[in-house]
């Protein structure tokens, strides 16, 4: 295993010490008996949680990928499922052929037929345990200390090196390196939505990484003083959220499977709500996931994905100590989502019910849900101007190649509003889509589909017609994909992240940047390891999408 990842097993070490066996196996009513050694056992359980929980769960119940429990997996048997871990699926997951070994690939296929083991709690005096002020919130500067423009600067995930780069994106130069959790998934910042009771937008940046540790980023600072505090609210976690006055952030676990409100000045853990209940279909789940955690524009609010129960939660956060919490009904499974232009209506992925769902912020009620292709994933999404339907939100889609618009404006344009515009065909299933204000253009990734041509591109479409502009190889290096755009402040520029599907170690990931006009490449940012998600400070901040 590679070294980097292994450092930050702190959900299989959770794992490890609720278990204490040393070989273990399952009774089947047939011979095959799978059986693993407990170095074995160990070693593919941290595998399995890097890189095949987040779709199937870590009690491996599915959500965006299939029911993995040793009921199922049985029937299928060794053999067969070597075969779908090496080369993938028509439904959207990724061959793992270029990824693991074929040794780990057997461990993997025998791994998924023994029972999964239960990982334990966290509790919030876990939590404060866990908690770092690097620096006094007294000691903050009272202005930026390092003479650049901070507000065009670019918060870049390094996923597999637990790493955020910060980069200035008028210089087009790393700035610093930044340890965060592992394989940080999103990071948020305080927007401009509520100037009166809030400072600075854009300057503190929090992450949250897949092993629940959350960190407080200080743009003010100088490069290496820039990590302020940090927490760790969960094993496993994927999002974030700073509530509108900017006193409190919340972050979501998958497991234990619960939300946290921690002070915003101090990283202090403050208040658990579980996320544990009766899903849709009246039934108890125990594994209710957080996915997307969002604060409402326009309400002091935070939005709740929980993604196995099919339900939006509003939770006011003005007294946390008697949290007001309306629980919106929809479909399952919640994934990720992005508000429309307006700031009131937020706009989600139900993945396995190939549905966006649409929340009403101001009434705290489920507005719509549209039928759109299969397993929509609109990460941070896209809204722009149709000629026809007029305001119009995108997603692309984790199975198939196909870019779907709606109209989203019930306002202006109600005869459009929550209905299918455009369904765009693109050359393989993706996983992000984004555009700017000032564009023409859409852009769309195609990470998800099995030809590494393909996987390499990104596709660009106009805004007006929706036709293909041009398709963009960004790499043409063997196991290296392209994936996530982000544009710089004033949409002069598009940013593409090149990072290796197989990880190294090593900083051979780089940023390709594109001007957006003549979509002709200007740069290139190197020394950057598995460079994800990207988060312009500016983009973020004004809620442009």
């Amino acid at each position: 295993m590679n070294k980097t990842i292994t450092k930050s097993h702190v959900l299989a070490l959770a794992f490890g010490a609720a278990m204490s066996v040393g070989t273990f196996s399952v009774a089947v009513a047939s011979d095959a008996v799978p059986t693993m050694t407990k170095e074995a056992f160990e070693s593919t359980k941290a595998l399995y949680f890097q890189r095949c929980a987040g779709c199937h769960g870590v009690l491996r119940k599915g959500a965006t990928g299939k029911n993995l429990e040793p009921e199922n997996t049985l029937k299928l048997g060794q053999e067969r499922l070597e075969k779908i871990i090496a080369i993938g699926t028509e439904g959207g997951m990724n061959n793992f052929d270029d990824i693991f070994t074929k040794e780990q690939i057997a461990n993997l296929a025998t791994y998924i037929q023994i029972e999964p083991p239960v990982p334990p709690e966290m509790t919030l005096a876990m939590m404060k345990e866990r908690t770092k002020v690097h620096i006094d919130p007294k000691d903050y500067p009272t202005k930026p200390l390092h003479g650049r423009n901070w507000e065009n600067f670019f918060v870049v995930i390094e996923r597999d090196a637990g790493k955020i780069a910060i980069i200035d994106g008028d210089k087009h130069e790393i700035v610093t390196h930044i340890d965060s959790g592992y394989a940080v998934h999103v990071l948020k910042a305080l927007e401009h939505h509520d100037k009166e009771h809030a400072e600075h937008p854009g300057r503190f940046w929090y992450s949250m990484g897949r092993d629940g540790k959350m960190t407080k980023i200080d743009l003010w600072q100088t490069p290496e003083k820039m990590l302020v505090a940090e927490t760790q609210v969960a094993y496993d976690a994927r999002d974030v959220a700073v509530s509108g006055d900017g006193k409190y952030i919340i972050g979501g676990g998958y497991w234990p499977p619960h939300a946290v409100i921690v002070d915003a000045m101090t990283m202090e853990p403050l208040k658990v709500i579980s996320a544990r209940g009766t899903n849709i279909d009246g039934e108890y789940v125990n594994e209710s996931r957080v996915a997307a955690i969002y604060t409402t524009p326009k309400e002091s609010t935070f939005l709740i994905a929980a993604k196995e129960l099919g339900q939006m939660w509003q939770v006011d956060y003005r007294d946390i100590d008697n949290l007001r919490i309306e629980k919106i009904d929809s479909a399952k499974y919640l994934h990720d989502g992005f508000f429309d232009p307006t700031g009131r209506y937020f706009q989600i992925a139900a993945n396995a019910s190939n549905k966006m769902v649409i929340v009403d912020t101001e009434t705290r009620k489920l507005a719509a849900m549209i039928d759109v292709g299969k397993k929509p994933h609109p990460g941070p999404g896209a809204n722009w101007i149709d000629p026809k339907c007029g305001p119009v939100g995108g997603t692309t889609h984790l199975a198939e190649g196909l870019v779907t618009t709606w109209g989203n404006d019930p306002i202006g344009h109600p005869d459009q509003a929550w209905k299918i515009c455009k369904n765009i065909e693109t050359d393989g299933a993706g996983l992000f889509i984004r555009t700017h204000p000032n564009s023409k253009y859409v852009w769309a990734d195609e990470t998800k589909h099995p030809e590494p041509e393909v996987q390499q591109s990104v596709q660009v479409n106009a805004k007006e017609t929706g036709a293909i502009v041009k398709t963009i190889q960004v790499t043409d290096e063997e196991g290296k994909v392209a994936v996530h755009i982000e544009f710089n402040a004033d949409g002069s520029e598009a940013w593409v992240s090149v990072w290796n599907r197989k990880n190294s170690g090593k900083p051979e990931g780089e940023i390709v940047i594109y001007d957006a006009t003549t979509l002709e490449e200007k740069a290139r940012i190197k020394g950057l390891t598995t460079p994800t998600g990207k988060f312009n400070v500016t983009n973020r901040t004004n809620h442009v999408t």
